[in-house]
Formats: C-alpha cells, sequence, structure tokens
C-alpha cells in the first residue's frame, strides 16, 4: 500500500511542479519534458509488472495503459498524460484501499491475539510472551484481559466474551474445572488457570492460522476475467484504430485509448471475492480462499456427517431399564458411580445426571481396554459397567438400536442405560433451505448403525443415507458423484471426516475448537457450531459471485460505450482521463457491494 501511495504523491508533485512551470513560469516545454519523464518512468515499470504477469501465467491488460501513456504523449497531450498518471496511480492506491476496507474483518482475530500472559512464580506473578508458557503452568487472568492459551480455571468464575471465536455474543460464565479458551476476554473478576496447551495448539492460534491462510488465490472466475483481457484489449484497439484510419488524426487513437480502462477487470472481481470472505467472517465463516467462493456458489450436492453435524455429538441419557428390583435413579447412581474417574463420553453423560454429593466412593477400580469398568464401591457392592458381553457373558445378547450401556451388580445382570444424541434444532430448516437454493442431492454419511441413521435422516429431510461408512468409504461415495451434480460439499466436525472433507469439492468443518485435521482439511470452517450457516455460506457465496459478474460486465459495458463515443472526438483527451477514473470507482464501488449482508 505504501509503494502505490508514494507513487501517487510522486505524480502529484510532478503535476503541481509542471502546472507551476507551464503557467507560471512560462516554461511548458519544461513541464511537457519533466510529465514526459514521468510518464515514461511509470510506463516501464507497469511494463515490467507486465511482463511478471505474463510468466506467472495470466493475462492483463496493462498494455492498453501502457499505450494510453505513450500515445498522449506522442500527441502531445501531455497534460491528458498527466491526468491518466494520477488517475492510475490513484486507482492503485484506492484498490489497496478498497482491499483492506473489505478484508477488514477476515483480519481482526490477527489484531487481537494474545501476546502476554501473568504467570505465577513463586509468591508473584512475572509477566511474560504467551510463547513461553507450558503445560500445567498457573495464569492469572484479570478483568477485561484476554485468555493467553487454552487451560481450565482452578480458582475463581468470570464471565467470558468468546464472540470473536464462536460469534456468541452473549458472554458465557466459567467457573473452576471448567475450561476456557485462548482468545476469549474475561469479564470483571480475575481467576486463575492451568495452561492445559501451548500458545501453538490452543483454539485462538489455530483460528489465526485459518485466517492467515486465507489467501489471496484468484477463483476459477477471476481467472476468466483475466482472460476477457484479450479480447477486450483487441476491442479497444480495433476501435482506436478504426477513428484513427477514418479521421486521419493521431489524436483520435489516444482518446479513444484513454477511456479504455482495465479496471474492471483486474479489480472488480477479486474486491468482490475478499468483500464477500469479509461478509463470511463478520458471520462467524472462515473462507480460506477465493475458488471456495465460486465452488460454493455453483454447489449441487451436500453430504453430511450426522454425530456432531446433523445432531449436537452429546450424549444424554434417554433410559434407564432394570432388569432386577431395583429402581431406576438407584441402577444409574451406581453406574455413575463406577464410572466417576473415566473420560468415556457415556460416563461423562452419567455423571451429567447424577448429582456429585451422590456418587459413592470407590474403593478399588479395573478397567478391561474395550469392554468395560468393574468398581468396588464404599457401599460394598460390585459394579460392572460396559458391553453386554463384559457384564453377562452367560446370556444371550439383548438387541439395542440406541447407544446402550449394561451394568452389573454383584455379578448379576442389573440392566442397561441407553444413551440419546439429540438432533440440531436448526438442521431441519437447513436441509429445507439447501433444497431450496437449488441443491439436488442431499446425502449422510455416518459410520453408524442404520436404524438410527436412517431415523435422523428422515426428521431432517435427507433421503440419501450410507451408513456403517468408514473414513475410505466416505471418499469413495463423494468421488462418485457425478459430474452433473458437482460441486459437492462435505460437511463434518471430527477427525474421521478430515479425508472426506479433503476430497469434496468443499469441505465445510463444524466448529474450529482446536487445531483439529478437521479444520485444518476443511475449505470453510464455522466458527459457530450452527448447522445453519451451511446455507448461510452458500448464499453469502452466491451474492458475491453476482456482484463480481455484474462489476466487470458493467464496467466493460461503460468503457466501450466511452470508446465509441471518444472515437468520434468528442471527448478530449483530458476529459477522457476523467472519465476513466469514473469507470474505475463505478467498478470498485458496486464490487464492495458484496461485503453487505442482504
Amino acid at each position: 500500500m505504501m509503494k502505490h501511495t508514494l507513487k501517487l504523491v510522486l505524480t502529484i508533485v510532478v503535476g503541481i511542479t509542471a502546472l507551476i512551470l507551464a503557467f507560471l513560469c512560462q516554461q511548458p516545454l519544461w513541464a511537457q519534458v519533466l510529465v514526459s519523464l514521468a510518464g515514461g518512468l511509470v510506463a516501464l515499470s507497469m511494463l515490467i509488472e507486465m511482463i511478471r504477469t505474463l510468466k506467472s501465467g495470466r493475462y492483463g491488460v496493462d498494455l492498453l495503459a501502457i499505450t494510453a501513456i505513450i500515445a498522449t504523449l506522442a500527441v502531445g497531450e501531455y497534460w491528458a498524460a498527466l491526468m491518466v498518471l494520477v488517475m492510475l496511480t490513484g486507482g492503485d492506491s484506492l484498490e489497496d484501499y478498497a482491499a483492506h476496507k473489505a478484508g477488514r474483518e477476515l483480519k481482526s482475530l490477527l489484531d487481537n491475539s494474545p501476546q502476554d500472559a501473568h504467570l505465577m512464580r513463586g509468591d508473584g506473578l512475572v509477566d511474560v510472551a504467551v510463547d513461553e508458557l507450558q503445560v500445567n503452568d498457573q495464569v492469572v487472568v484479570k478483568p477485561g484481559e484476554l485468555v493467553p492459551v487454552d487451560g481450565h480455571i482452578i480458582e475463581g468464575s468470570s464471565l467470558f466474551d468468546e464472540s470473536s471465536l464462536t460469534g456468541e455474543s452473549r458472554p458465557v460464565e466459567r467457573t473452576i474445572n471448567e475450561p476456557i479458551m485462548s482468545g476469549s476476554v474475561n469479564g470483571e473478576t480475575s481467576i486463575t488457570m492451568v495452561v492445559d496447551q501451548l500458545a501453538i495448539n490452543s483454539q485462538y492460534q489455530a483460528i489465526v492460522k485459518l485466517v492467515e491462510s486465507s489467501a489471496a488465490q484468484p477463483a476459477h472466475f477471476v481467472r476468466l476475467a483475466d482472460r476477457y483481457a484479450v479480447p477486450f484489449t483487441l476491442v479497444a484497439y480495433l476501435i482506436a484504430g478504426v477513428a484513427w484510419w477514418l479521421s486521419k488524426d493521431p489524436v483520435r487513437f489516444a482518446e479513444v485509448l484513454v477511456v479504455a480502462s482495465p479496471c474492471p477487470l483486474i479489480l472488480a472481481a477479486p474486491i468482490a471475492l475478499i468483500s464477500g470472505m469479509s461478509r463470511a467472517s463478520r458471520n462467524g465463516i472462515i473462507v480460506k480462499t477465493g475458488t471456495t467462493i465460486e465452488k460454493l456458489a455453483l454447489a449441487k450436492s451436500a453430504a453430511f456427517d450426522k454425530t456432531g453435524t446433523i445432531t449436537n455429538g452429546q450424549l444424554t441419557v434417554d433410559q434407564v431399564v432394570p432388569m432386577i428390583d431395583i429402581e431406576p435413579s438407584e441402577l444409574c447412581r451406581l453406574a455413575a458411580s463406577a464410572e466417576q474417574a473415566s473420560a468415556h463420553i457415556l460416563a461423562r453423560s452419567l455423571l451429567q445426571v447424577v448429582p456429585a454429593a451422590q456418587l459413592l466412593e470407590i474403593i478399588s477400580l479395573k478397567e478391561m481396554t474395550g469392554a468395560g469398568v468393574t468398581a468396588q464401591l464404599a457401599s460394598g457392592q460390585t459394579v460392572q459397567v460396559g458391553k453386554f458381553e463384559f457384564v453377562a457373558p452367560d446370556q444371550a445378547k439383548q438387541s439395542q438400536t440406541q447407544t446402550t450401556v449394561y451394568i452389573g451388580i454383584d455379578g448379576r445382570y442389573a440392566g442397561y442405560i441407553t444413551f440419546i444424541d439429540h438432533l440440531r434444532q436448526e438442521a431441519p430448516q437447513t436441509m429445507s433451505t439447501l433444497h431450496q437454493l437449488g441443491l439436488q442431492r442431499l446425502m449422510m454419511l455416518t459410520g453408524d448403525q442404520a436404524t438410527t441413521a436412517k431415523e435422523i435422516a428422515a426428521q431432517v429431510g435427507i433421503d440419501e443415507v450410507h451408513a456403517g461408512c468408514l473414513p475410505a468409504d466416505k471418499i469413495r461415495l463423494i468421488n462418485n458423484v457425478t459430474p452433473e451434480q458437482r460441486p459437492i460439499i462435505m460437511v463434518g466436525d471430527g477427525v474421521n471426516d478430515a479425508p472426506s472433507l479433503a476430497s469434496a469439492d468443499v469441505g465445510i468443518a463444524m466448529g474450529a475448537h482446536g487445531a483439529t485435521a478437521a479444520s485444518e482439511s476443511a475449505d470453510v470452517v464455522i466458527l459457530k457450531d450452527d448447522l445453519s450457516r451451511v446455507s448461510g455460506a452458500i448464499t453469502i457465496a452466491r451474492d458475491t459471485m453476482r456482484v463480481a459478474r455484474q462489476s466487470v460486465l458493467i464496467g466493460i459495458f461503460i468503457c466501450i460505450g466511452l470508446m465509441l463515443i471518444a472515437s468520434t472526438g468528442v471527448v478530449p483527451a483530458l476529459i477522457g482521463a476523467l472519465f476513466q477514473e469514473v469507470v474505475d470507482t463505478v467498478s470498485i464501488l458496486y464490487a464492495l457491494r458484496a461485503r453487505n449482508d442482504h
């Protein structure tokens, strides 16, 4: 940005100096020489940039601008040449400003990245860089400060603003033993936390990496716009050449080229894409590349994982079924007591329904990996919790369609507890919206059993279900989608979804909680676990591509109209240079409309 701004300032200085020489000092020849030198230098720098562009395999329209400068200088229209110089350097500066304005929200996470932490050392606090923190260090987070790294609270409780991470504006209360994420803002109370993750692996740094990887790769549409440069340049030269041939006046050639603005081709579409990525970021959706915007806009199919994507991914107790003379609440209490030291998801679900004060003390515990646990409780009972074959090996297994744990008490099969993963509240409406957006095929790809998968799919409106899928099966199913049904989107959340997210045309990861393989493999990351943002991302992409196309076509048509008018000789070169910047401004301002929520 500084380079283009410096060019603009120098060009203005040259212009003012030329005006002084021509009108105050009565030295028009020296003014023309000064403008000619400045114009020659700018034309040379543009020629070098054009050659670099061609070497990269992309077409450019800098040749038009170079020709316009040389032509106006050659026919003695050096004031028009000066105006072209001012407008070109001003256009570059405006481009930088527009791109910066459009990408402001996309980079806001970087501006708020945690830098320092208050480390507890001895009896006091020492300020250190977040990169120096180690796992198990104790850190104090004061009111209004950013949480430096991922960890959990060991002293105090407070409200935390997690909006920069999840998009949720309402503060969340966190207390002792609860996790807190780096990048969230502490409320009004100091807390002491223990570091669980190094800074490089923490939540905020994971999202920062995603933002940094939102590279300005031109989408396929932009490359097509670049290719428009060839016919556009030929049309401009044709109109200018015919005007010169018919009028026998070389000035007419210069007048036409002055209004042949390349801005709509090389500027409008990229700014629209950056603006669309900015809009998505404001809505809690990180889109990594411009290419992804175009693919999302053209999407015809979508595939979804089930657990954690269409469902909440948090199992809760559904039924407690005793098989002996025992109350369901007591059966649940004994199972939770036996599982209280386990980190298994089902153990956590049991502990959510049994208050900690009601848990019985464990005297001894034995765990069989992949089978279950046997706990000797302070009440004198021996409780087994796990698979049916572990709890009741001598009995015929009961058929269950839900996730189930079985309980044995003192060697007797005592009953079972079923769990259910609740449907996301927004899931049915999301599928309905995707159908309305014209997606032809919606699939569920899950490792779960067919009965459960089909039941969930029926509730949300998905007709095609593939159950019992391993990661390789999901990839195969995605690759088998026909070209007529592409691009295809894959939406998932877990490590097992990473391969399928990478193989889809557009991979969307639900939530960016940590540096997961899913978020690293995905093209889009939804920061808040809200499935409706999948359809929102498609809507934003389509709006963005519509604005991009419109901005390019509007600019091209205006340019062609102005060239035809200029070919008649009614537009002096100096006025034509002013018209050129009008086209630039219209294209840029129209492209920035992609930032706006509709």
